[in-house]
């Protein structure tokens, strides 16, 4: 899936779509996603000057909109204006590698469970071979007013 069937799926729009390519999806099991992490990322102006840091929630997100996008392929939907797809709960988030721009973000999300619209999920986003954030993530649609 590449940024222009992202861009179809996701309400998400610079600065916050964080996923830049699907290299790979199993329809209710799993996806592999990647962002490319560049100097030019708004939030490296304030995180950190000296030290440019990807901010930890910044990983949660993105492995979230993952997530969103493999329930939408999933469940086989294109949401609309409507739809909104929410963070109900991150469990056991660990932080293991700094990442700093240069870096590429490979994550994989396994779809855990599914029940009463509310999706469960095990991330782990990688840089290279070091994992740099894994979490429990689950998700909820909602339509809005």
């Amino acid at each position: 899936m590449d940024i222009h069937q992202i861009l179809k799926q996701l309400p998400h729009r610079y600065p916050i779509l964080l996923v830049d390519r699907v290299l790979d999806i199993q329809l209710g099991k799993s996806i592999r996603a990647i962002k490319n992490v560049t100097i030019n990322e708004p939030f490296f102006t304030g995180h950190f000057p000296h030290r440019p840091v990807m901010p930890g929630v910044l990983m949660l997100e993105a492995m979230a909109q993952s997530a969103a996008l493999l329930s939408f392929a999933t469940q086989g939907v294109t949401p609309d204006d409507k739809t909104v797809y929410y963070f109900a709960g991150i469990d056991a988030a660990r932080f293991k590698r700094p990442v700093e721009p240069g870096d590429q973000l490979v994550m994989d999300v396994q779809l855990e469970r599914a029940k009463a619209g509310i999706y469960k999920f095990k991330g782990v986003t990688r840089v290279g071979e070091d994992i740099a954030c894994e979490a429990e993530l689950m998700c909820t649609m909602r339509t809005v007013a």
